[in-house]
């Protein structure tokens, strides 16, 4: 099982990491036709803008790989510690930059690479640092604590959203990334699943907190892809998506570093931080502006 589950977060990398170009591209071309809706003071784009972007196809298509990205998501975080199941799934930094360099002409300098480097090399000594050992199970009270907070969160987090407008791009990739990184937490406590019993399931609010999580991540990322390059929206967002389930199962689910390795969980989670800054710094205001992605398509 822990074979299948190395394979189901593997394959959720390299849809993750196709969703998120294809996306851009859909999100960016939608951009270009809706520019007058968008005004140069720093207002958020309409909902004519994004309505357009849901009818791209090169978005249609990355919202497939969405779907497969979080099945094997969901596999490998009922199989694997999510120190291991993030931090692979997390490897989608690097398929986004490479096919962001050939589909959205996107540049990469030789810090670009550096820093992207560093955070993938700081997130394998986050998983590497894991411990294989049994998960424990949290009670009720934290599956309601959980569906709270996301939902809080995310009402919140779109508001934040609204006011920063176009300014908004980074902030929506770290908020797309935690809301993913709440995905896997509540997928991993989910109840329900083995033995399957829908109706435990549907009744256990760990299930709302996937839709509202999920819905709300997808939406925000959408907006920040319009508004930003795709590598720094990126480089946040594996940040959230793997540090808040990472520090979430240790305190609460029983996952523990190996024996001796916790330093090197503590250099990984602080690697992976500065070196997703870094890429969302320098990116920001080295690549191309939103409008490349329709005229190399």
């Amino acid at each position: 099982m822990f074979t299948v589950g190395i394979i189901a977060a593997t394959l959720a990398a390299v849809a993750y990491g196709l969703s998120t170009v294809l996306r851009a591209m859909g999100a960016q071309r939608a951009d270009d036709l809706s520019t007058d809706t968008v005004t140069a003071g720093g207002a958020d784009p309409s909902l004519r803008s994004t309505l357009q972007t849901f009818r791209d196809p090169a978005f249609l298509l990355g919202t497939l790989m969405v779907i497969l990205g979080f099945a094997g998501g969901a596999v490998a975080a009922r199989l694997l510690p999510l120190f291991l199941a993030q931090t692979i799934v997390a490897g989608n930094l690097i398929i986004t930059a490479l096919l962001g360099t050939v589909l959205l002409n996107t540049a990469l300098r030789g810090r670009d690479w550096l820093a992207m480097g560093v955070v993938v090399g700081s997130l394998c000594m986050l998983g590497a640092s894991a411990s294989h050992e049994a998960p424990t199970r949290p009670d009720d009270m934290f599956h309601w604590v959980l569906f709270i907070l996301v939902a809080s969160g995310t009402v919140l987090g779109l508001f934040v959203m609204h006011l920063l407008g176009r300014r908004g791009a980074i902030f929506g990739g770290a908020l797309a990334g935690m809301l993913y990184g709440a995905i896997a937490v509540a997928v991993r406590v989910l109840d329900g699943v083995h033995p399957f019993d829908p109706v435990v399931l549907m009744l256990d609010p760990a299930a709302p907190t996937i839709a509202i999580a999920g819905a709300g991540a997808f939406y925000v990322q959408t907006v920040a892809l319009q508004l930003g390059p795709v590598n720094g929206v990126t480089a946040v967002l594996v940040v959230g998506e793997t540090g808040l389930p990472s520090i979430i199962g240790v305190l609460f689910l029983g996952d523990q570093a190996i024996d001796g390795l916790a330093w090197l969980a503590y250099v990984g989670f602080l690697g992976a931080i500065s070196g997703a800054v870094a890429v969302a710094l320098m990116t920001t205001h080295e690549q191309n502006a939103p409008g490349t992605a329709s005229e190399t398509a």
